[in-house]
Parts: C-alpha cells; sequence; structure tokens
C-alpha cells in the first residue's frame, strides 16, 4: 500500500514561500555543494553536498505520484507537463486544467480530483506500493488534517522569513508525530523526517 509523505523546504518559523509565492534564500542550499541529484521526470538537476545527496537522492527516486494543487500548478505553468518528482501528478481543483496547457502538453502524465480526499485516493491508486508525495503549504494542510498523511518531511533551510505560506497551510490543532527517524545535516540545511502517530 503507498505511503503518503508531506514534504517541502521550509524556513526554521514554518513558512514554505513568502507571500508572493517567492522561495528567497530557501533554495540556496540546491546550488551549493558538488554532488549532483536529479529529478527523473524532469530532468532537473541539482548541485547539493554529498550528505544531501546521499538523504535527497533515494527520497526523490521512491517517489511515484506527487499531488499538487491548483495554485502551484498555475504558478508553475505545471512544470511544463513533467513532474517536479515522481513518474505522475495529480492535481486537486475545481476547475478544469487550461485547453490550451492540455493542447501545449497532451502526453503529460498529469490527473486531476476536485478534493483533497479524492486526490489521494487517485494517487495512492496510481502508486501502488510507491510512494505518494503531498506538497505542503494549503493543499498538504488540508490532506494532513484529514488524517490522509503517514509521514512529514521538512529541509530546514536556517533562515527566518517573517512571514509567508505556512507548511501546515490552515491547519490547526494538535497532532503527534513520532520522534525523527532521520535527522541529517547538510550544508545550510537540515532533513528531518517523521512519521505520524496513529
Amino acid at each position: 500500500m503507498a505511503r503518503v509523505i508531506m514534504q517541502a523546504v521550509v524556513s526554521v518559523d514554518g513558512y514554505i514561500a513568502y507571500p508572493d509565492d517567492t522561495v528567497g534564500p530557501l533554495f540556496d542550499w540546491y546550488f551549493n555543494g558538488d554532488s549532483e541529484v536529479s529529478a527523473r521526470a524532469s530532468g532537473w538537476t541539482f548541485r547539493v553536498s554529498r550528505t544531501s545527496a546521499e538523504y535527497v537522492q533515494p527520497f526523490w527516486d521512491a517517489i511515484k505520484v506527487t499531488v499538487i494543487g491548483r495554485h502551484l500548478f498555475d504558478t508553475t505553468n505545471g512544470w511544463d507537463g513533467k513532474p517536479a518528482a515522481g513518474d505522475e501528478l495529480v492535481v486537486v481543483t475545481h476547475r478544469p486544467l487550461p485547453e490550451e496547457w492540455l493542447a501545449d502538453h497532451p502526453d503529460a502524465p498529469f490527473h486531476t480530483a476536485d478534493s483533497v480526499e479524492a486526490g489521494i485516493a487517485l494517487a495512492k491508486k496510481l502508486a501502488g506500493d510507491g510512494l505518494v508525495c503531498v506538497t505542503a503549504g494549503d493543499l498538504g494542510g488540508q490532506a494532513f488534517s484529514a488524517g490522509l498523511v503517514d509521514e512529514v518531511a521538512m529541509d530546514v533551510a536556517p533562515v527566518v522569513l517573517g512571514e509567508g505560506v505556512r507548511f501546515f497551510g490552515s491547519h490547526a490543532g494538535t497532532v503527534l508525530l513520532d520522534d525523527p527517524d532521520q535527522v541529517v545535516q547538510g550544508d545550510r540545511v537540515l532533513h528531518l523526517h517523521y512519521t505520524v502517530k496513529r
């Protein structure tokens, strides 16, 4: 059965982007090392520290399906039809994807769902026994609040943004996590992995 993990790069004060969706120094660690990591579907490559590469590459390789919200789809132009991570992508949206985008990317392995619950269910079906990655922020917070997230992964950058898009979106309330089972110190980033207590 597929595992669902909520993941993002995050500031020390819990933000994944500024209010205008820019990331400022959050992604600096993607470019400060001498070890290459790559996302197979998009072909993107980054140069990170060896320690970060040993953590990030197996994680990215394990992702089968990514679930994002419509806002991220619009902000990134759907990554030009190539999932940032994984083989397939599910967009949770109440509106059809733009016809011109679909015409420009007829082979994009993208699917849509009209609710977080339906999106996670579809992603798990597509992933088989693989990993489903839900982007943090509003959509991830909704999935977390609904009890659909099994694990939380944070790449904590040593910066305080002060405002912006919260890692857990609008989630409110207490949820206990197990102690971190992975704590990896990279160069200008701390990789943390938790399992959600059930």
